[in-house]
């Protein structure tokens, strides 16, 4: 089975990521995500893991360990 490539999102698909992020939910179900991946044109999986990676960023901004439950645990 061949590895995803990794793919820098473009310019608007980062702001719609952006916006989903700050405005919508920092954790998406998967129908979300799912219209997210659609909306940007990434794959569910590399909408997934960008929602991971730009959390555990935020989560890092906000002094909070980056690999624990969300802040409404």
């Amino acid at each position: 089975m061949a590895m995803e490539k990794p793919v820098t999102p473009t310019e608007e698909q980062l702001e719609i990521l952006e916006y989903n992020f700050c405005k919508v939910n920092k954790h998406p179900d998967p129908t979300t995500l799912c219209l997210i991946a659609a909306e940007t044109g990434l794959s569910e999986e590399q909408t997934l893991k960008w929602f991971k990676q730009r959390l555990a960023e935020w989560r890092k901004s906000e002094g909070l360990p980056s690999e624990s439950g969300s802040v409404r645990d």
